[in-house]
């Protein structure tokens, strides 16, 4: 059966990786608190518990996830990698911002995205596979505020783009998925309460786009897929 590995399992994370063990798929998480590797234990997974930003901690959890399932043949990348700190959400206006904070919302961003990939594809090696980078809107499009939230996702777009063009060809699928909307969770009921379904991102939709992606063969692949709900604004 195929196997996966899921990077953050909690919300979006885990309900990618419920959704590919529902459809016959082997899997694995990383994460770091007891509460969500009890949950990736629960549902028959196997728990990795290592920070998915340092690449020595990702690489051992990598070739154990290899190791217990048999093989690899999709790692996804479903972690909330900015640091947060005081301020507004974002960052805040680049004229009033700190380097703390840039570093926080965009370095952090950044370079965890680059860890995946980096060690993603040492992992997937010359068996080849996917690798799926799951991020925002803004990716797309900076908005005012959250410019430095956007430089960090904006490099990570460019740091997949960049990946997918080296590693096509050694069979290694690179893809960008872009969720352009609030994904409705836990984590985000208070955000978006008394807010149409239609106006929020479904995490199972999303599990399906990164199943479809995972599934392409040499003859079609994606590179970049944008998913926007029906009831929110869409930008080409």
């Amino acid at each position: 059966m195929p196997a996966l590995v899921v990077l953050g399992a909690r919300n979006l994370g885990g309900a990618i990786l419920e959704h590919h063990l529902a459809a016959g798929w082997s899997g694995a998480a990383v994460a770091r608190s007891d509460d969500t590797l009890a949950a990736v234990r629960s549902a028959g997974a196997v728990a990795l518990a290592a920070d998915a930003s340092d690449p020595a901690e990702l690489r051992d959890a990598l070739a154990r996830a290899r190791q217990e399932l048999g093989g690899l043949d999709l790692i996804v990348n479903a972690v909330s990698a900015a640091r947060r700190v005081e301020g507004p959400f974002g960052g805040g206006p680049v004229a009033t911002a700190t380097l703390e904070g840039f570093r926080g919302w965009g370095g952090a961003v950044a370079e965890q995205a680059f860890v995946f990939l980096n060690e993603g594809a040492r992992a997937l090696g010359e068996g080849g596979g996917t690798l799926i980078q799951v991020t925002g809107g803004s990716a797309r499009r900076a908005m005012a505020g959250r410019g430095l939230w956007a430089a960090g996702a904006a490099a990570t777009r460019a740091l997949v783009h960049a990946a997918a063009q080296e590693l096509r060809g050694a069979g290694v699928h690179v893809a960008l998925l872009i969720v352009d909307a609030t994904i409705e969770s836990a984590k985000t009921a208070a955000l978006i309460e008394g807010r149409p379904p239609e106006e929020t991102a479904d995490q199972a939709e999303i599990a399906r786009a990164v199943e479809y992606l995972a599934g392409q063969g040499a003859r079609g692949l994606t590179h970049e897929l944008v998913l926007t709900p029906a009831g929110d604004r869409w930008l080409p």
